[in-house]
């Protein structure tokens, strides 16, 4: 008996697996017939390319890259670009020699001088080369396209997660910022335009020009929550998808351009709250990973989630090397992002306020959120401390969190096992730092004492003036920050440039620049403001905390009036030096300080 039971689970194993094999292989055909199928909308828009199979880019600026992509994606052609100068032969062997081609050549930095002639070199015979400054606009210009997506080109992720709606949707994606937006409006005045979507953050002078389009706008302050209402508008147009594509937004690829699947934004080293609900309640059976450099976070969903997920990771050697075939890596084009880094500088417990404190460092160049959870194994049981809510640290800046113990550590050789999840928002914390560390035995008796007394905002300076004032007993440094301000649309977290100091007993004002438009002041009614504070520049481990109406900086009368009564002495100091002596004897007009007629030598 236990016998067949025993033949009958491996005969239930071996089912599931060539059940699953089964999938896997229907979903790489599936995924093979999607890319060589035609996306066709209305041909009458697109009657320029209709001759052409193949459309090439031949640029360094991956904005050209990207909107010779999408033209291939509305067209129906096959899309592809260099990556450097040497993939410019290396790619001739994967394009069919009958194919009619496409050069889209960057007049200022193309990878390779001359494209076309290497091309007709090695045998094709139907290759056209055309010149642009500006592929972006340029190439719409063509295009009948009446719908737009408009994003700011600062942010190279939010390009990849509008491609699939703007290539099933026939949507352009348009370039807009600041520096920009004069052109782009421009264009849009020669267009029959019927819809506007606004995603993710762009310049304020790009939402004031584009407000006369009555725009859709998606921006959720998170680049993850932009993706799922980006996805959830997918969806919308083709309700029946059943497969997402998973990528970190980091690279262009062919795969995001078919129109058939939406793209979904996944984390280097973790997957973000929000992105696990919302694959739990999606329609979604089946997912396609592009990069095998996130095969880990791909085996977390498979695992976790429960969809079944292919990884797409490299293509066949298009120049073989021996008898069997190597494989080369995918055609990706790097997008231009944002290094991020933490790393913990200390850890030590204090044994006088009976907490364990943690320093953090931000060596990168732009500010994060972190969130730590702190295991530390003792002989009477583990010791589990935390952050609650994510922690806002400033770029190069050194942030002390203070994690009171629930009992006193004791013993040698303690340590803590941390695990920081970090990222560039709140809610996307999509990197992982875990480490072990020693734990350092001090006893500090930090003595300061601040309080927030006031926070107003000076138009003239353009930035916000919180006042400190030092009660304790001990001279303090201060860590000013403004939390959770409404600005351009979005909430963000600034912080005072550098460090303030106070002197005990004494208060200091502390100016956090930041330029607020009308707008943004009518949705800051209340601002919140704290303070890391502390006697140790390194370690400022006590938190002030303060809400605050929305006021103005008060004019300074007594100044005013000062400069004005300066200004009247000095007015009079000059008149009098103006004033001239006029010589009773022949009428000459003198200086004022001239004691005789400098014409007759009559004394005045």
């Amino acid at each position: 008996m236990l016998k067949i039971e025993s033949y009958a689970k491996v005969l239930k194993n071996v089912f599931l697996t060539v059940l699953t094999l089964s999938v896997f292989y229907l979903m790489f055909q599936s995924q093979v017939v999607k890319l060589a199928q035609a996306q066709t909308l209305n041909p009458e828009d697109f009657s320029e390319y209709k001759d052409y199979d193949v459309i090439l880019s031949n640029s360094q600026d991956w904005r050209d890259v990207y909107s010779v992509m999408l033209l291939a994606g509305l067209t129906g052609k096959t899309g592809r670009f260099l990556t450097s100068t040497r993939h410019g032969r290396i790619i001739l062997p994967s394009i069919a020699k009958a194919s009619n081609i496409l050069i889209v050549t960057s007049r200022k930095n193309p990878w390779v001088v001359g494209y076309k002639s290497v091309f007709e070199a090695n045998g094709y015979e139907h290759v056209d080369e055309k010149f642009y400054d500006n592929a972006n606009l340029e190439l719409a210009r063509s295009l009948q396209v009446k719908k737009f997506i408009v994003i700011d080109d600062a942010y190279g992720y939010n390009s990849i997660a509008v491609a699939p709606v703007a290539v099933a949707g026939g949507y352009w994606v348009l370039f807009a910022n600041k520096r920009n937006i004069n052109r782009v409006e421009r264009f849009l005045k020669t267009k029959n335009v019927e819809e506007v979507i606004i995603y993710g953050h762009v310049d304020r002078q790009v939402l004031k020009a584009l407000k006369q389009y009555d725009p859709e706008i998606i921006d959720e302050g998170d680049r993850f929550d932009n993706n799922i209402k980006i996805v959830e508008k997918f969806l919308e147009l083709k309700p029946d998808t059943k497969q997402v594509v998973l990528t970190n937004g980091e690279f262009i690829e062919v795969t995001f351009f078919t129109g058939h699947d939406p793209v979904l934004f996944i984390g280097r080293t973790n997957v973000p709250d929000q992105i696990r609900s919302f694959i739990r309640d999606s329609p979604f059976v089946a997912a396609v990973l592009v990069g095998n450099e996130l095969i880990g976070v791909a085996t977390f969903i498979r695992r976790q989630i429960g969809i079944s997920v292919f990884v797409k990771f490299a293509q066949s050697a298009r120049i073989p090397a021996g008898a069997i075939s190597p494989v080369e890596d995918l055609d990706r084009y790097w997008l231009p992002r944002y290094v991020l880094n933490l790393t913990i500088h200390s850890v030590a417990y204090n044994k006088v306020t009976k907490s364990l404190e943690v320093t953090y460092h931000n060596p990168a160049s732009v500010a994060e959120y972190f969130k730590t959870t702190i295991n530390i194994p003792t002989r009477e049981g583990n010791i589990v401390v935390g952050d609650e809510e994510p922690v806002f640290i400033d770029k190069g800046d050194y942030k002390t969190i203070s994690y009171e113990m629930p009992r006193p550590l004791e013993g040698e050789n303690l340590t803590a096992k941390i695990q920081t999840l970090y990222g560039e928002g709140k809610r996307s914390l999509e990197f992982m730092l875990e480490a072990t560390f020693k734990i350092n035995i001090i006893e500090v008796n930090d003595q300061s004492l601040i309080n927030i007394t006031s926070l107003v905002y000076s138009k003239r300076k353009k930035a916000f003036i919180v006042t400190l004032e030092n009660l304790g007993r001990a001279d303090a440094y201060a860590d000013v920050e403004i939390l959770d301000l409404w600005v351009n649309g979005e909430y963000i977290t600034i912080s005072a440039p550098e460090l303030s100091f106070v002197k005990a007993g004494h208060k200091t004002r502390v100016e956090i620049p930041i330029q607020l438009s009308q707008e943004d002041i009518d949705m800051n009614q209340l601002v919140k403001v704290k303070a890391y504070y502390g006697e140790r520049e390194t370690a400022l481990i006590k938190v002030a905390y303060a809400e605050f109406a929305f006021a103005f900086e008060k004019p300074n009368y007594l100044l005013y009036i000062a400069i004005i009564i300066i200004a009247v002495l000095l007015l009079l100091l000059i008149l009098s030096k103006r004033r001239k002596k006029v010589c009773k004897h022949c009428g000459y007009k003198n200086p004022a300080s001239a004691k005789y007629c400098r014409k007759c030598g009559e004394k005045l």
